[in-house]
C-alpha cells in the first residue's frame, strides 16, 4: 500500500483546517474537472472513533466548504458531495491510517498471506500498529499490505 502524504492533496490543507475547526476530520478530498464545472469530492469522520456522521453533519461541512472552495478554485460552478467514511471504506492511501486511531481495521498482510485485524493504536509514514486481541500489538510495513479496510461491528 502507497503512503502519500495528505498535505501534498491540492487545497487539502485549507479545507482540513475548517473542518477540524467545526470537530471533524476531512479524510479524502477530491476534484475533479468537468468540461466548465468542477465535482468535488469530501469524506469527513468524526474525531471520536465511536462517533457516527449523519447527514447533518454532511450537510454543515457543505455549506462550510463551499464558499472556501468557490475562492480556492476561483469559480462558482462546483458540485461538491459530502459523505462519511462509510461502514466498510477501503482503505485508499497508508496516510489515512492516522485519521483513524482507535477505529477496527483489517488488512491482508502479504507477509502472511491472510487477513490481519485488529484496533489502530499508532500510525507513521513506513507502518501501522494494531492491537489483535488482549494486549498484542503487531506493527505492519504498509510495503506488506495488500489492500485494508474497516471492520463492521
Amino acid at each position: 500500500m502507497e503512503y502519500t502524504s495528505l498535505e501534498n492533496t491540492p487545497h487539502y490543507k485549507e479545507c482540513a483546517a475548517l473542518t477540524s475547526e467545526l470537530g471533524y476530520v476531512l479524510v479524502e478530498l477530491r476534484e475533479v474537472p468537468q468540461h466548465k464545472a468542477v465535482h468535488v469530492l469530501v469524506v469527513i469522520s468524526a474525531k471520536d472513533a465511536s462517533s457516527q456522521i449523519g447527514v447533518n453533519d454532511c450537510a454543515k461541512i457543505h455549506r462550510a466548504l463551499l464558499p472556501r472552495l468557490e475562492v480556492l478554485l476561483e469559480t462558482d460552478n462546483i458540485y461538491m458531495e459530502v459523505t462519511s467514511p462509510g461502514m466498510e471504506r477501503n482503505i485508499k492511501n497508508a496516510a489515512e491510517f492516522a485519521l483513524f486511531l482507535g477505529r477496527e481495521v483489517r488488512v491482508w498482510d502479504k507477509t502472511v498471506t491472510d487477513w490481519v485485524g485488529g484496533k489502530i493504536v499508532s500510525s507513521d509514514s513506513e507502518s501501522v500498529s494494531l492491537e489483535c486481541g488482549g494486549n498484542e500489538i503487531k506493527k505492519i510495513m504498509f510495503t506488506d499490505i495488500a489492500k485494508a479496510k474497516f471492520i463492521h461491528l
